[in-house]
């Protein structure tokens, strides 16, 4: 068995069977619950499409032509399978916009363009850098939409025509009030209530007819109430396809037919994006956890949105984007595979050609209505929240007002630069102050330190008494080179003058002094300092000397270093060890880690004597309990960390370039039964986790893994912990809720640790590594 990649789109591995016969070519068959989902999906779309016509003002044949076109095109080479694609309320005002300036069939040709560019995309792979705009400013733009598109269709609501921007829909809505149109109230009245109460009907018929889509219901019974009523109201008029308008060449200003391309390529862009991440995270959710379905290839996806939006402009449609609502709809349903949306295309396409007669029916106040509700829903709640929660409401409020005010680019463009100065307000607040305590002189810098605070910095550290002993508490996360000199300089000067400086971390943990001096006189007699490069005080003959290893010499090196530690560590640590021997060892946590010589737990950890009960194996396995064939090494130590020690929480830490994980993925079926081979099948369950598209991949950071041993090595963290869960001891010590599991990653490389966010449930979404910053303490990371 070997490992490939085969797509630079998904970076994952795949295994290939050299030796295996061709498979037989599969016949074409639909699955049953991707039938019932397209049936779900078509019932929603249709009116929704004519809906988001109407209030575009385009024929409302471009309506349903981009939901065939979504279905069928994007469906098909769009990188989401369950992702369904169409006109999109998000494109409403844009496109307004776009007729009204320069027409429907030059409108038609931008969308074309708009299509060509996300193709261009595509293939410079640039699909994730979209997801780095700011979910503030997602959720501003598409609030912002919906505002306008509400604003918009309650003039339609009310029986009258819609103004051309939402400040004038506001400005006319007085006197549209003192002229409703009552039969036009009355139908779109009806449709909002059908659409709030349906899917609340309670009881067990209420959840059998809850099945049928609210909005489908709506549009019916406002249709037969108009028709049985014998009401005026305007109806859905669908021209004859013969008449059907088609793009023409661009007529209008270059550089405004060139903002409305890249207007339409950046929200078709970004929702569409947003939309198919949104759709993995309600895959992964279902019961089955998403088996048989791959995650998203967001270039390819972003490639599929390209030739959708071609087709359908040059068929006389809307643009297309991939449409949260329908998405929504089709995983709920049960769908399957990319069968689903596609055959919800082709429902749309033979109601299109098939059911005009019924079509025509449909009061436009009611599709008025549906729009609007969707428009209002737009404006979530739950997004208010989450920015709040972040602290980045303002964000979101500049881009709402800026789309409402002055138009989606210019707020968007407003929501980013207010993004930018918030991030540099949050980088450049930092507070210094100063106290005495103790007789000694405590300054505490509360924020990030960087050049723009350096002036702060620099004065308060000079009004410092010579010669006193100060403290200098960071309580932040980064520092940068600036800032680093005027501490690293201020404090050989304070040391020079006969004071002392103590800099710790905000919980009082103490970090290395940053003065050249400190750090020439003890280059390498640091704790952590390579035992066959710990030379201090020896003569540069014998260093050349020993410049080849000999047994011998490795046997003076390490009697050297013995001798070394009685001489300049035992008398610091002695006292503390003779405590530990009167009172036994009480650790905190069981730390379980690789056998991997460049890992020193008590560097990574900060840690000392009694601190860490410490299991080290080759490939920092866990088996499964019963499954040691005889060594029962690792589950007793297990069972006394938790039994005995009754130690808090249990750590599994794995690094980067470990051998064992290489190991495993170069084993062949044909190795001979070696010990390592035989210990090493207790972690096939991490390869098979990591071939298994049931998993979400493991990230660091937000990045994917560099390659293959480094996703295998993220992967036997996470698999490890499940492992510990099968654990009896460990099992009822987590229910008591008197135990913690952690993950922790250390890339060698980097010298940087990563915790693991969300190990209390192994089997989250996403299995995502953050980093732990330098002057925050371990313990704490999770916090963050």
């Amino acid at each position: 068995m070997t490992l490939c990649t085969p797509a630079r789109t998904t970076n994952r591995p795949c295994v290939q069977r050299p030796h295996s016969p061709p498979e037989p070519p599969r016949r074409f068959r639909i699955a049953g619950a991707d039938l019932s989902a397209s049936v779900a999906v078509f019932l929603i779309a249709l009116p929704l499409s004519l809906g988001i016509a109407l209030a575009t003002g385009a024929p409302l044949q471009s309506g349903l032509v981009a939901a065939a076109v979504g279905g069928l095109v994007a469906g098909r080479f769009g990188g989401s399978p369950l992702q369904v694609s169409g006109p999109a309320a998000g494109l409403t005002v844009v496109t307004a916009e776009l007729i009204q300036l320069y027409g429907w069939r030059t409108t038609c040709a931008i969308t074309v363009l708009a299509g060509l560019a996300q193709l261009g995309l595509s293939a410079l792979r640039v699909a994730r850098s979209a997801l780095a705009v700011s979910p503030a400013i997602v959720h501003g733009m598409l609030a912002g939409i919906g505002v306008t598109i509400a604003l918009a269709q309650l003039h339609i609501v009310l029986g009258s025509t819609p103004q051309s921007s939402a400040v004038d829909n506001v400005i006319g809505l007085p006197a549209q009030l003192a002229h409703i149109h009552p039969a036009a109230l009355g139908i779109s009245a009806l449709t909002v209530a059908v659409l709030l109460c349906w899917p609340r009907l309670p009881g067990r018929a209420g959840k059998l007819v809850r099945k049928v889509p609210a909005a489908l219901v709506a549009v019916i019974g406002a249709t037969a109430v108009a028709a049985l009523a014998g009401l005026a109201v305007p109806r859905v008029d669908l021209p004859s396809w013969s008449s059907h308008a088609l793009p023409g060449l661009p007529e209008g200003p270059v550089l405004g037919i060139v903002a409305g391309v890249l207007t339409i390529t950046l929200v078709t862009s970004v929702q569409s994006l947003l939309s198919a991440v949104a759709v993995d995270k309600l895959v992964a959710a279902r019961p089955d956890g998403g088996r048989g379905v791959p995650r998203s290839a967001l270039d390819r996806e972003l490639a599929g949105q390209g030739a959708a939006n071609v087709v359908s402009g040059a068929l006389g449609g809307l643009p297309v984007a991939g449409v949260a609502v329908r998405s929504v709809a089709n995983v709920s349903a049960g769908a399957v595979s990319r069968a689903s949306t596609m055959l919800h295309g082709l429902w749309i396409v033979l109601a299109a050609l098939l059911l005009v007669p019924v079509l025509d029916l449909i009061p436009l106040p009611a599709l008025a209505a549906l729009v609007m509700v969707v428009g209002i829903q737009m404006v979530s709640i739950t997004h208010i929240r989450t920015v709040t929660r972040h602290r980045e409401v303002v964000v979101y409020a500049v881009t709402l007002s800026g789309v409402v005010l002055i138009g989606i680019l210019e707020g968007v463009a407003l929501g980013i630069g207010v993004a930018i100065a918030v991030a540099l307000h949050r980088l450049t607040r930092t507070r210094i102050t100063r106290e005495e305590r103790d007789g000694r002189q405590l300054l505490h810098v509360r924020g990030q330190l960087t050049f723009l605070a350096v002036p702060r910095l620099s004065r308060a550290l000079h009004q410092l008494p010579h010669g006193s002993d100060v403290v200098v508490e960071l309580d932040g996360s980064f520092m940068d080179h600036a800032a680093y000199e005027t501490l690293s300089d201020w404090t050989a000067g304070h040391l020079a003058h006969g004071g002392t400086v103590e800099t710790t971390g905000p919980s009082g943990t103490r970090i290395a002094e940053p003065t050249p001096s400190a750090a020439a006189a003890h280059t390498c007699c640091r704790p952590w300092t390579p035992w066959h490069n710990h030379q201090c005080g020896e003569q540069p003959d014998e260093q050349a000397d020993e410049a080849v290893e000999t047994p011998r010499t490795t046997g003076l090196k390490l009697a050297s270093g013995i001798g070394k530690f009685q001489r300049n560590t035992a008398p610091l640590v002695r006292d503390e060890l003779a405590r530990l021997a009167r009172e036994g060892q009480t650790p905190s946590q069981l730390f379980l880690t690789c056998a991997d010589s460049r890992l020193v737990t008590s560097m990574i950890t900060s840690s000392g004597p009694g601190d860490l009960f410490t299991v080290r194996n080759v490939g920092n396995l866990v088996p499964l309990p019963g499954e040691e064939s005889g060594d029962d090494s690792v589950a007793a130590a297990i069972e006394y960390a938790v039994e005995v020690l009754r130690v808090e929480s249990i750590t599994v830490c794995g690094h980067s370039g470990c051998g064992a994980m290489q190991a495993l993925l170069n084993a062949g079926p044909d190795d001979p039964p070696t010990p390592l081979r035989r210990w090493l099948r207790h972690g096939r369950p991490s390869l098979e986790r990591m071939e298994s598209r049931r998993h979400a991949w493991a990230r660091i950071s937000g990045r994917l893994p560099a390659d293959a041993v480094e996703q295998l090595c993220l992967t036997n963290v996470v698999q490890q912990l499940e492992h510990l869960r099968a654990y009896e001891s460990v099992a009822r010590r987590l229910a008591e809720g008197t135990l913690s599991l952690h993950g922790v990653y250390f890339h060698v490389g980097e010298a940087q640790a990563y915790l693991l966010s969300g190990t209390d449930e192994v089997h989250s979404y996403d299995d995502v590594f953050t980093q732990v910053m330098p002057t925050e303490p371990l313990e704490a990371a999770r916090a963050s």
